[in-house]
């Protein structure tokens, strides 16, 4: 089983986490025999937290309840509040992550934090265009590993621009195999397009409901 751990914080940008967030908890395209999966928001602190859209989270658990382990992920969320110094332990947390091979996934302004923690100075990834992480990371030195696309997998790291979100989450739900192949790629068409065909498709590759 994996628990996906969900940083949450003031000012997350709600969009960049729908997807992969609203999928992975509701397992309605999961295919048969997929991995169980636990979602939990976790932040600095219980008190709740109110996102960019204004929506309120009260979250699961603290930082010191996270599980570091192989089959676990962490996702690190854009936000206008990184350089505040109470998100320092969440960055250790995914530092930990990473020196054990489990996945992080981060986008848009977690990047940046990321970047100016040193932990994408040899590891492949992407953020808001390159140049950004220059402007807003006074320590990254990770310009040789910067690809420009919208969402990079790297080595146990999935990074994302503020407008990668829709990509960010088909890398993530492929890396957790909780989807058939033509599933997944039938979905990552169809909300990417939204033609009809495209949902149609997205629905034959969905095991038929046998119930009476």
């Amino acid at each position: 089983m994996s628990t996906i751990y969900v940083y949450v914080m003031d000012t997350l940008a709600d969009w960049e986490l729908g997807h992969v967030t609203a999928e992975l908890n509701s397992g309605r395209f999961f295919k048969a025999g997929a991995p169980n999966i636990t979602l939990k928001t976790v932040s600095y602190s219980k008190e709740p937290v109110k996102t960019m859209g204004g929506m309120t989270i009260v979250p699961d658990c603290v930082i010191t309840d996270i599980e570091v382990a192989e089959a676990n992920v962490l996702l690190l969320p854009g936000s206008n509040t990184w350089n505040d110094q109470k998100h320092y332990p969440i960055l250790e947390k995914a530092s930990a992550f990473l020196s054990i091979g489990a996945m992080v996934g981060a986008i848009c302004g977690a990047t940046a934090a990321l970047a100016n923690f040193g932990l994408l100075d040899e590891r492949t990834h992407t953020s808001n265009g390159a140049g950004f992480l220059e402007m807003v990371a006074p320590s990254y030195k990770g310009q040789a590993s910067y690809v420009d696309q919208p969402s990079v997998v790297g080595e146990s790291l999935i990074t994302a621009s503020s407008t990668g979100g829709l990509l960010w989450a088909k890398q993530i739900i492929e890396y957790l195999d909780v989807f058939q192949s033509n599933t997944l790629e039938a979905w990552y068409n169809y909300f990417s397009t939204g033609k009809a065909e495209d949902f149609f498709a997205l629905m034959q590759t969905l095991p038929e409901n046998t119930s009476e």
